[in-house]
């Protein structure tokens, strides 16, 4: 048996560097969530002060309430002294009173309520402080591992802290995990309670970018801020940025950003999941050929603009001996693009083939060996 190999490429590089787009914010960070490609880091694993872009992780915790059946949109929830004294931005709710899980998660997403955030954690966890550790706990879940939450809020508290890579991956895992969620409130564009009518404080979404989430943030510790979440096509990215002096820089570098994120990459699919990647010789078979398949989407972010070679390695034996089953993996397809680990994906029996009677088998074999290849 022979080890083959088959190379061809691809005229798209993937080097990317910061330095490519200068930015204002000390912290940023941007992925594309279908193939997970890192689009843009700066200082993203530094701690910084998150503000109101930890609503996104209290919204989150109500989502899987909402989910397990331990709480309904519709269950009304008492409103503490404590909450309704919260400073900052507010739903306005009146003390004493009760209100909805719906209106308050509408409170928490479109007008950043700090009352209504106090709300559902004194409802869901006894206290803010033991919502804000479970908070904590599921981030570390995720993998946010550089994340300590303190409150439901943002507010200033020493020890508060995330980064720009951990708030990025906490809104992929609200996006993956809370679809239909995700798309009821988060485009919100205004809500209004107790007669008073707020705009959701994102300003991206009059900025025709494809837009529809998530989370803006400001305090004195840690500037102005967004969590943003925008789809063009079947291509949606998350970018964070932080630490900025003024709402507009916000706005400005978070535009930017994003228009970079669309417009210097693509999305290019190599594969298809099931696309017959090459056909080989079986040995012994009731077929002389069958095809292999790639086992899943293959689906590459590259830089539109550069023409650096991107290698697809498909190794296998051949021929392969029958029997065969659909599904079998038989070899791999490995994916080299230029300052990256190579990427190995696996290689599958397109469709079954059965062992040949012993007359047909000699008969092939023969033939293979003289003449290498099948009668």
């Amino acid at each position: 048996m022979k080890h083959f190999f088959i190379f061809f490429s691809l005229l798209f590089g993937l080097t990317v560097s910061a330095n490519s787009l200068e930015l204002q914010a000390p912290q940023a960070y941007m992925i594309d969530l279908e193939t997970g490609v890192v689009l843009f880091d700066k200082n993203a694993e530094q701690k910084m002060a998150p503000s109101s872009m930890s609503k996104i992780m209290t919204a989150y915790l109500v989502f899987e309430r909402l989910k397990s059946g331990d709480t309904k949109l519709d269950d009304l929830l008492n409103v503490s002294k404590k909450a309704w004294q919260m400073e900052g931005s507010r739903m306005f709710v009146n003390v004493d009173s009760q209100v909805s899980v719906e209106n308050l998660l509408k409170g928490v997403v479109v007008q950043s309520g700090n009352d209504a955030c106090v709300v559902l954690a004194e409802a869901l966890s006894g206290t803010e402080a033991a919502f804000a550790e479970e908070m904590t706990r599921k981030a570390h879940e995720m993998g946010a591992t550089n994340t300590t939450f303190l409150n439901s809020t943002g507010l200033p508290d020493e020890g508060h802290l995330t980064t720009a890579k951990d708030l990025a991956l906490i809104a992929e895992r609200t996006i993956r995990d809370f679809p239909e969620q995700y798309a009821k409130y988060y485009p919100l564009k205004e809500f209004e309670y107790n007669n008073i009518k707020q705009a959701n404080r994102n300003p991206l979404f009059t900025k025709n970018i494809g837009a529809d989430g998530m989370k803006t943030g400001f305090t004195n510790a840690g500037g102005y801020g967004i969590v943003a979440s925008a789809k063009q096509g079947n291509r949606r990215i998350i970018a964070v940025v932080n630490g900025l002096p003024s709402a507009k820089a916000r706005e400005q570098d978070a535009v930017a950003l994003l228009n970079w994120g669309f417009n210097y990459f693509k999305n290019y699919k190599i594969f298809a999941k099931g696309d017959v990647v090459d056909v080989v010789d079986v040995w012994g078979g009731t077929e002389k050929t069958i095809p292999l398949v790639s086992s899943q989407d293959i689906i590459m972010t590259l830089p539109r603009n550069q023409r650096k070679d991107l290698q697809v390695k498909v190794s296998y034996d051949s021929p392969l001996a029958a029997p065969l089953k659909a599904g079998d993996q038989v070899g791999i397809i490995e994916i080299t693009l230029p300052g990256k680990d190579v990427q190995k994906i696996p290689l599958h029996v397109g469709k079954g083939v059965d062992k040949a009677w012993f007359h047909q088998r000699i008969g092939n074999s023969i033939s293979y060996l003289l003449l290498g290849k099948h009668k």
